[in-house]
């Protein structure tokens, strides 16, 4: 039982790392149109690009570690998600592919709406996946009992705008932090907008969640989660109210800070409802896990590989952890 306490942390970990750290250059992307010229344009995907390939790193790790710790989780989850993990997964390449295109391209215009239309593709994708999660998937004998588009609703469509304005918030601190003049000063008004958005669609999820699972507020109320439950709701206002104090104080850190804090607490509280579910409604961990052995042998493969990619992520930012100038590369 240990054991697999152990691997719902290591995937819970990585998880959130991705969710943070691409989250970011997701909401670069989808900022992207605002810019006011080509130079400025320049300015906001040089902020991105040293790191944004290490920060998908994390996807790649997670998929592996989920395939191999929770197989059941991962048959499916892509069997009743389908649609929306591969929009995901293809908006992912899009972006990618359109980043490095534009560099050397004479029509960057066309290479900068690719750019927006896969940020777009993925985080909308990402946050329909999460409501669809959240809804409840029909499972029997272990295996998708549902209907192609059973991802698809209201509740979902809307996650995906939610974690799309999160996004953007997380874009918007990220800019304050790497750039300066305009391209900032801009940021500052496009983080408060996005923040204010975000809040507004976190206390929507907060009714609208319980009502699709209504274990969700029994789990809450039980013994001893109860004790300390509150801390999650009590930190996501206390960091919602750090980030708008620090954007009207034009800092340049906290606001990014305070941003990744709003998305731990939601991630916590939603944790917290959940656990020890897999797979809602009632697929445990347990159930979903991997035999012992294969536990055991993917954990000494993830305690050589973690560190390391860990060290090469925050060298990453060690090295390229000034502003992006324009025409100067970083300070």
């Amino acid at each position: 039982m240990n054991l697999i306490h152990i691997w719902v942390f290591l995937v819970g970990l990585v998880v959130i790392l991705y969710v943070m750290l691409d989250g970011f250059s997701l909401g670069v992307g989808l900022l992207f149109p605002g810019a006011a010229d080509r130079a400025e344009q320049d300015v906001m995907v040089g902020a991105i690009a040293p790191v944004w390939d290490a920060n998908q790193t994390w996807i790649v790790f997670g998929g592996g570690a989920l395939f191999a710790s929770f197989p059941m989780i991962y048959t499916v989850l892509f069997s009743a998600l389908y649609i929306p993990l591969f929009t995901f997964l293809f908006g992912l390449i899009f972006r990618g592919v359109a980043f490095e295109f534009r560099a050397n391209s004479h029509k960057k215009h066309v290479w900068n709406r690719a750019f927006f239309g896969g940020s777009l593709a993925a985080a909308f994708a990402q946050g329909v996946t999460l409501g669809g999660y959240i809804e409840g998937i029909r499972v029997k004998a272990g295996m998708f009992a549902g209907g192609p588009l059973d991802w698809l609703t209201p509740f979902s469509v809307m996650t995906g705008v939610a974690l799309t304005a999160g996004y953007m918030l997380l874009g918007a601190t990220y800019l304050i932090i790497k750039t300066t003049g305009p391209v900032q000063e801009r940021a500052y008004r496009q983080a408060f907008v996005a923040g204010g958005a975000v809040a507004f669609f976190l206390c929507i999820v907060g009714i609208w969640t319980p009502y699709h699972n209504p274990e969700f507020v029994a789990n809450w109320l039980s013994r001893p989660r109860i004790y300390g439950v509150w801390v999650f709701p009590a930190l996501s206002v206390a960091s919602f109210v750090l980030l708008f104090r620090h954007l009207k104080k034009r800092s340049e850190i906290q606001p990014f800070i305070w941003s990744l804090m709003i998305f731990l607490s939601a991630y916590l509280a939603l944790q917290s409802a959940i656990y020890p579910c897999a797979i809602l409604p009632d697929i445990s961990v347990v159930e979903a896990a991997s035999q012992r052995e294969t536990l055991i042998f993917m954990l000494w493969g993830v305690a050589l590989i973690l560190p390391v990619v860990l060290g090469y992520v925050l060298y990453s930012y060690r090295v390229f952890r000034g502003k992006i100038v324009y025409g100067d590369g970083y300070e």
